[in-house]
């Protein structure tokens, strides 16, 4: 094929992250500085998310038979670059600078995480199942050395490991899938998949066992019910912000070609396929919740309530008609938005020098009294992640109940009700310990170094905009509705 500007405009995100890539490695091998690996990161991602906006005019359009960039595909990209800004300001902060920073080199970090950025972008453009696998492996590849990269704390170096093993199994799940698929459809596009099927009415035994092994391989990445057990090791071994990263960017692309894999052909999600979803979604969601309610570290009670809301989110997919792939949309928006505002206290509170992050529970016992802002960030994202309503969480478990009611799928409905119900109770406990009053507790906010201010300014930015999208979440239901349409 004859490549036009068209295409180039419609590549631009993906290009400017790679040229980014480029640029920071270059500077790293010339001269190594923190701030300004920092600085180079923060505007090439900018320039990345700038440039959806031309590639939006041009869309849809497919860019060799690998990728196609239609608005699906952009809504996503903008939403895994605002996710890869945010881990990245985080990252500044927390190695810090000077002698009270971060032991090992501080530069490589920005470089991984934007490769595996570079890896969700090809993912969520995939039309085609090498388009697939090359974007998974650049995504994954990556976040093992991110989540072992505090190499001198040894839970950091175990995460690290488990991943990088169970993330190997899970790929080659996803390979046996699909040649599987590729022996019973003869093709490797999404497209032409659709249509082998189509044309039978249901899938082949064949093609069924193809997609379900294609789907072990995605809920491996996902963490779902029953591939979830690395989850909390992971998230509590891994640096803050890496957890974020893992949290938001990556589950994100992964979901979002998970969406358009079963949206090909309606009948790839019939039949057994669509009762094996709905069994890992009811267990994703009363198995992550109940597991929550033991934890009594931060991050692994985040890592099981990741569980719980794509097991969520799975709801919208197993109905895969009607509001399903806005609600996903919608979903996807206020998950990442919530996840990174917690994550990101969680980040501000610690510091890789001490050994380990702060992440156990008695450590954010009575911070009101001593940091409030962050008090107030981390107590509307607990809100947000139980839907209580005025919060930006509340919307997106709405739409998916919407979804659910719709296409009449009430045992799941009830299992998110139930879930939702559980999950009331621990993110209150969370808030709860935030306000206790120690003995000999005198108030006053912590000094803040101008990195970590940078990383408190953004918190409080995502804090309001959980709570704006909760009170008037019009715009963001625009967005996604014209992405969907569009797609």
């Amino acid at each position: 094929m004859e490549f036009t500007t068209q295409h180039f405009i419609a590549l631009a995100p993906l290009l400017i992250t790679t040229v980014t890539i480029i640029v920071v490695m270059l500077a790293i091998a010339w001269r190594r500085n923190h701030s300004q690996t920092f600085l180079i990161s923060v505007a090439g991602l900018n320039l990345a998310l700038l440039s959806i906006l031309p590639a939006l005019k041009v869309a849809p359009l497919a860019v060799t038979p690998l990728l196609q960039i239609d608005s699906f595909a952009c809504l996503y990209m903008a939403l895994i670059l605002v996710a890869t800004l945010a881990c990245v300001t985080l990252a500044h902060a927390y190695l810090g600078d000077g002698g009270s920073g971060y032991p090992g080199n501080r530069e490589e970090l920005y470089l991984l995480i934007l490769m595996s950025a570079l890896g969700g972008l090809v993912l969520v453009s995939a039309q085609h199942l090498a388009g697939l696998f090359i974007g998974l492996e650049l995504l994954s590849v990556p976040v093992y050395g991110l989540v072992a990269y505090a190499f001198f704390n040894k839970r950091s170096l175990e995460a690290g490991i488990k991943y990088m093993v169970l993330s190997a199994a899970g790929s080659a799940f996803l390979l046996f899938g699909m040649a599987l698929l590729y022996a019973d459809s003869g093709s490797l596009s999404f497209v032409g998949i659709g249509q082998a099927i189509a044309a039978t009415g249901l899938p082949s035994s064949l093609a069924q066992l193809g997609l379900g092994m294609m789907l072990v391989g995605l809920a491996f990445k996902l963490s779902l019910v029953p591939f979830h057990l690395w989850t909390p090791d992971v998230y509590e071994g891994a640096p803050a912000p890496v957890a974020a990263f893992l949290a938001t960017a990556s589950k994100v692309a992964v979901f979002a070609v998970m969406v358009r894999l079963f949206q090909i052909s309606p009948a790839a999600s019939s039949g057994v396929l669509s009762d094996v979803l709905t069994i890992i979604a009811i267990a994703s969601i009363l198995f992550g919740n109940l597991l929550a309610l033991t934890q009594s570290n931060l991050k692994r009670l985040l890592g099981y309530s990741s569980i719980a809301h794509f097991g969520y989110l799975l709801i919208a997919l197993v109905a895969s008609k009607g509001l399903a792939v806005e609600a996903i949309g919608v979903y996807l928006v206020t998950y990442v938005i919530t996840s990174l505002g917690a994550f990101g206290v969680i980040t501000l509170m610690s510091s890789p020098y001490n050994g380990r992050d702060a992440d156990a529970l008695y450590e954010y016992r009575g911070l009101f009294w001593r940091r409030p802002y962050l008090t107030a960030v981390l107590t509307v994202m607990m809100l947000s992640l139980a839907g209580i309503p005025l919060t930006a969480g509340f919307i997106g478990k709405f739409y998916i109940i919407a979804t659910g009611v719709e296409s009449h799928q009430w045992w799941l409905v009830g299992s998110l009700v139930l879930g939702s119900a559980i999950g009331v109770f621990y993110y209150l406990r969370v808030m709860v310990t935030l306000y206790l009053i120690e003995p000999n507790l005198r108030r006053h906010d912590a000094q803040l170094h101008w990195e970590q201010r940078a990383g408190g300014v953004m918190l409080l930015a995502i804090a309001l905009v959980a709570f704006f999208l909760g009170v008037y979440p019009q715009p963001l239901l625009t967005l996604v509705q014209q992405a969907v349409l569009a797609g």
